[in-house]
C-alpha cells in the first residue's frame, strides 16, 4: 500500500485488535451502578454495549433495538450480485445478552434529556445516566424529487440491508439480457463512501457472467470518490463496454426520478432503466432528530474525544449518524468509535476525563470475486474535529498483481468474520 503497511487486510485485523484494547481497561466505580442506555444494535451500538460491560462490569447497560436480528450492510453487495445468500448477513443478540447486557426489542420514540429518560413505542420508560445513540441512517425521502417510500419499492435503494437487498437482487435476476441497469450515487456525505462503486463492480460482474448483452450506467453526483483510481483501473480491465460512469461535471447528477417509467433525469438527459437503483441522500436516524442531537445538516455534531453530543449534554452519538470529521461512515468506523466511546463513558461516569483517542478505519471493496482493494486511515482530534494523521493511511497499490488482489479479498473475508464475531458473538 501507499503510505501504509504492505497489506490493507493486515491493517484491518490489527486495527480491530487495537480498538478492542483501547476499550479494555477496567474502571473501578466508587458509587452505585450507573445506567447506560444504548439505542441501535448495529456495529456501533452492539459493540459499545459489550465493550462497556468489559470496561466496567458494574455499569447497567441496556441495548434497545427494533429488530430481533441484525442484517449487515457490509457484504450485501455480494448478495445483490448473487454471490452470497442473504441469510449469511443476519446476526442475533444472544451473545450480547450473555455478556450481561439487557437487550430489549423495541423502538425508541422519545428522549427527555432533562429527565434523562428514553420512551419506547410500547410505553416503556428507561432511565439513564448516559445515553448512546447509534441509529445509523435514514433515507432522506423527498430530497431527490420523485423518490419516496413508494418509489423505493420500484427503484430500490438497498442501502439498508434486508428486504431492499433482496428486491434489487430479484429485479436483476428477472431482467432480460440486454437490459440497462442504472445506479445513481448521491453527493457526500452518506453511508459507506465506496459502496456505490463496489456495487457497480459486482453488478457489472453479474452482467458479464450472466447477462452479457446488458450494460450498467452509473450516474454520479460527484467528480471524485473513494479509491477512484483503483476502481477505474479495475473497471477498464474487467468491464470494458459494460460499465460506464458519468461524473458530476459530465452531467451525472440526477435531479429527478420517475418510478413509473424507471427513469433518471439529469440536467442534460433522461435515462430509462430496466433495473433502477437509486441511492438517495441520507441523514441521521430519526431518533437523533427526536433527541435534538441532529443539526440543520441532518447529522450529529460530537466531541471527538468522547462522542458526546455538542447539542445535548449526556447523550453520545456514534456510527453513521455522527459528524466524525475526516473519518468516513463505515461499519469499521462505527466499531472503532464504539470502543472509544465505551472507554470514555466508563471514565465520565466516575468523573474522570477521557484521554485523547486515536481511531483507525480500513475499508475493503471487491472489484470481482477474489479481487479486492482497500483503503486505510488513522484519525485523531484536532481543533474540535477528527482529522487524518498525515502519512498513516493509504490504499492498495495501483496495478497490483493478481495474487495481491486475491489476498486483499481474503483479508476482507477475514475482517467480516472477525467484526461480526466480535460484535454479536
Amino acid at each position: 500500500m501507499s503510505g501504509a503497511p504492505a497489506s490493507g487486510g493486515g491493517v484491518g485485523r490489527r486495527v480491530l485488535l487495537a480498538g478492542a484494547l483501547l476499550a479494555m481497561p477496567f474502571v473501578a466505580r466508587a458509587q452505585g451502578s450507573a445506567r447506560v442506555v444504548v439505542v441501535g444494535g448495529g456495529f456501533g451500538g452492539a459493540t459499545l454495549a459489550r465493550a462497556l460491560r468489559t470496561a466496567d462490569p458494574t455499569i447497567a447497560v441496556t441495548l434497545v433495538e427494533a429488530n430481533a436480528t441484525y442484517t449487515s450492510c457490509p457484504y450485501s453487495n455480494e448478495v445483490i450480485a448473487g454471490l452470497r445468500d442473504l441469510a449469511a448477513q443476519r446476526f442475533g443478540y444472544a451473545g450480547i445478552a450473555a455478556a450481561g447486557v439487557r437487550v430489549i426489542q423495541g423502538t425508541a420514540t422519545g428522549v427527555d434529556p432533562t429527565a434523562r429518560r428514553v420512551t419506547l413505542a410500547d410505553g416503556t420508560a428507561l432511565e439513564y445516566d448516559r445515553l448512546v445513540l447509534s441509529p445509523g441512517v435514514d433515507m432522506a425521502f423527498g430530497a431527490l424529487p420523485g423518490y419516496d417510500e413508494a418509489a423505493a419499492e420500484i427503484m430500490p435503494h438497498a442501502w439498508k440491508a434486508g428486504a431492499q437487498t433482496d428486491l434489487l437482487r430479484r429485479q436483476l435476476e428477472a431482467m432480460e439480457d440486454g437490459g440497462v441497469v442504472v445506479i445513481s450515487a448521491p453527493a457526500n456525505p452518506y453511508r459507506c463512501p465506496p459502496g456505490p462503486y463496489e456495487r457497480a463492480s459486482l453488478i457489472a460482474y453479474y452482467l458479464k457472467t450472466r447477462k452479457p448483452k446488458s450494460k450498467l450506467l452509473l450516474l454520479d453526483a460527484k467528480d471524485a470518490f473513494s479509491k477512484q483510481k483503483l476502481f477505474e483501473g479495475g473497471w477498464a480491465a474487467l468491464y470494458p463496454g459494460i460499465l460506464e460512469r458519468v461524473s458530476q461535471s459530465d452531467g451525472g447528477t440526477v435531479t429527478r426520478v420517475n418510478a413509473a417509467t424507471r427513469s433518471f433525469v439529469t440536467d442534460f438527459d433522461t435515462h430509462k432503466a430496466a433495473v433502477g437503483n437509486v441511492i438517495p441522500p441520507q441523514r441521521a436516524g430519526r431518533i437523533a432528530v427526536v433527541a435534538g442531537v441532529a443539526d440543520r445538516t441532518g447529522w450529529c455534531p460530537i466531541d471527538p474525544a468522547s462522542f458526546e453530543s455538542r447539542l445535548v449534554p449526556g447523550i453520545h452519538v456514534i456510527g453513521d449518524a455522527a459528524i466524525a470529521g475526516a473519518m468516513p461512515k463505515s461499519a469499521f468506523a462505527a466499531n472503532a468509535q464504539a470502543k472509544i466511546c465505551a472507554w470514555a463513558l466508563a471514565r465520565l461516569l466516575t468523573d474522570a476525563t477521557p484521554a485523547e483517542p486515536l481511531l483507525m478505519n480500513t475499508c475493503y471493496s471487491l472489484l470481482a470475486p477474489g479481487d479486492g482493494i482497500s483503503v486505510a486511515g488513522v484519525y485523531r482530534p484536532k481543533n474540535g474535529v477528527l482529522t487524518d494523521v498525515e502519512g498513516a493511511g493509504g490504499t492498495s497499490p495501483l496495478n497490483a498483481p493478481p495474487e495481491f488482489s486475491a489476498q486483499e479479498a481474503r483479508e476482507a473475508d477475514a475482517w467480516f468474520q472477525t467484526i461480526t464475531a466480535e460484535t454479536f458473538g
